[in-house]
């Protein structure tokens, strides 16, 4: 009787070709629209997950909190002057579970390489920086402590700034000038893309930490300070430790207002995951509302159905069939109507999140878990919305049914 049922409901679905196509356009779009909009979600969480990574794994950024004046007006953060070389040196010296400490300053220059000229970053930093950093030399090398002890006009360069200087040819060995005082060029680092807010990370220019301080910019502080944490459960007590250091040693007592801040990229990341899962569960909510939609053109059309075909009810009534197997009947076309526009929907779905990747500059992560969920969602709602239509059906007269017109 089931496998009966299931070809009588596709033979019905058969005879009306365009009102079931109608019928099924609903739970499409439905599982379509939820498939898209949930990877456009778990794209942008994937992208902002890595781009927090590319900054180092188990992170802490100490830099100078915002200056105040007299009048009580604020410059902005990192603006104050208060992070020395020495407050480096005694977090790597004085605080266990540090894996590396890199010091950085850097700043805005025109660089120069023959007819070639590129506004980009430079950076001055320690060797560390390269390790916390997850950087990786492509062709030559990274700095060296001798290039820090000895103050060395070196510079490694981002790939963005080795094609707009020397184009294709190799710039290991070469020249650049910065602020016209030439650098030699020792290393070219791996492509890292771009950030979470749009920035290009390899359109930088990096040297020697001394370098920059006294050759370059010529200042005696330093304006972040980047710490790698050797394990995550040690990041909060590690953050503690370095704020109760730099107290001490920037003489802060009392309720004074610190004059440094200690960022926790981990738990920046646990929040903008958060965010970002939110923003998914809304799109996939909002793009589920079309499945409801579509329930109810179910039922709508199969409410029709019942009316068009109540004398064949009647005459299987008749000839014998029971409640059970008229309610089993009209319960399967509803069903397989929610299955036929689920698995349409799906590819929908993964197609759309293709060319969106691929023309719409999202970044999209097609995933089992709403392809799974939509189904099964779209099967219910054949199944929710059908039974009404299949209980009307089956509770026909069969004499009253037999005398419709």
């Amino acid at each position: 009787m089931f496998r009966e049922s299931v070809n009588i409901a596709l033979s019905a679905l058969v005879s009306n070709k365009m009102r079931s196509i109608l019928t099924m356009l609903g739970i499409i779009i439905g599982v379509g629209a939820v498939i898209a909009m949930v990877s456009i979600g778990m794209g942008v969480r994937e992208q902002v997950q890595t781009s927090i990574s590319s900054l180092g794994s188990n992170m802490l950024i100490v830099s100078p909190s915002s200056a105040s004046t007299k009048g009580g007006l604020r410059s902005k953060a990192g603006t104050n002057i208060t992070l020395k070389l020495t407050d480096a040196e005694a977090i790597k010296e004085d605080i266990k579970n540090i894996d590396y400490v890199s010091p950085t300053v850097n700043s805005q220059y025109q660089v120069v390489s023959g007819n070639q000229n590129w506004n980009t970053g430079v950076y001055g930093v320690t060797p560390e920086y390269m390790a916390i950093r997850t950087l990786s030399v492509g062709s030559g090398v990274f700095i060296t402590t001798q290039d820090m002890n000895s103050r060395n006009r070196v510079a490694v360069i981002g790939s963005t700034v080795a094609t707009n200087l020397f184009s294709e040819a190799n710039p290991i060995g070469k020249n650049i000038r910065i602020n016209n005082t030439p650098y030699q060029v020792i290393g070219v680092l791996d492509s890292k893309g771009q950030s979470t807010m749009g920035q290009d990370q390899d359109d930088v220019v990096i040297i020697p930490l001394t370098t920059a301080q006294e050759r370059l910019i010529g200042v005696t502080y330093v304006q972040s300070i980047n710490v790698q944490v050797s394990t995550a459960e040690a990041m909060d007590q590690v953050q503690d430790e370095i704020t109760t250091l730099l107290r001490q040693r920037h003489k802060i007592t009392g309720t004074k207002e610190n004059d440094f801040t200690v960022r926790n990229l981990t738990s920046i990341m646990e929040m903008m995951t958060e965010t970002t899962t939110m923003i998914t569960l809304l799109l996939g909510s909002i793009a589920a509302i079309s499945l409801l939609v579509g329930g109810i053109g179910i039922m709508n059309i199969m409410m029709v159905s019942v009316t068009e075909r109540t004398r064949e009810i009647g005459i299987r009534k008749a000839l014998g069939a029971t409640y059970h197997n008229i309610m089993m009947q009209f319960l399967i076309e509803s069903v397989v109507i929610g299955v036929i526009g689920g698995f349409v929907g799906i590819i929908l779905g993964c197609v759309s999140a293709i060319l969106i990747a691929k023309f719409g500059g999202f970044n999209t992560v097609i995933t089992a878990a709403p392809i799974i969920v939509s189904f099964a969602f779209s099967v219910g709602i054949g199944l929710f919305f059908g039974i009404y239509p299949a209980r009307k059906a089956a509770l026909l007269d069969p004499i009253e049914a037999l005398r419709y017109e």
